[in-house]
């Protein structure tokens, strides 16, 4: 369905750096540059961040949040801490299993350095 997500962000390589390790804990290789992007590729799709072309200073979407696929509850986990460690911030409850209608999930959240809510999210076999 989607080719790609890109969020905004105001200070590039403090970005890259956050997106690098956090990536880094699902396999994605460190960000390509492009003019004044950084990509992000996988086998299922590309996450890349931007300044904004407009020159205003990027700002977060409320209400969005950008998740990717954890293999298994450990890798999630070291995606939120490498998160932390490179300049992200914790948010919602704490990594953990949740139950909801489609089953159990074992989520962590965080924000990224401008405020992006982002999503770790595997779901056990049943």
């Amino acid at each position: 369905m989607f080719s790609h997500v890109m969020v905004g962000v105001n200070d590039l390589e403090a970005s890259k750096k956050f997106y690098d390790a956090v990536l880094g804990t699902l396999g994605v290789a460190p960000g390509v540059a492009n003019k004044n992007r950084y990509f992000y590729r996988s086998k299922t799709g590309t996450f890349a961040i931007s300044t904004a072309i407009n020159g205003e200073p990027a700002c977060h979407g409320n209400g969005s949040t950008v998740g990717f696929k954890a293999e298994s509850p450990e890798q999630a986990a070291a995606w939120h801490a490498a998160g932390v460690a490179n300049g992200g911030t914790t948010c919602e409850d704490p990594p953990g299993f949740r139950e909801g209608p489609t089953g159990k999930l074992y989520l962590a959240y965080l924000r990224d350095p401008d405020g992006n809510k982002l999503c770790a999210l595997h779901r056990p076999a049943a």
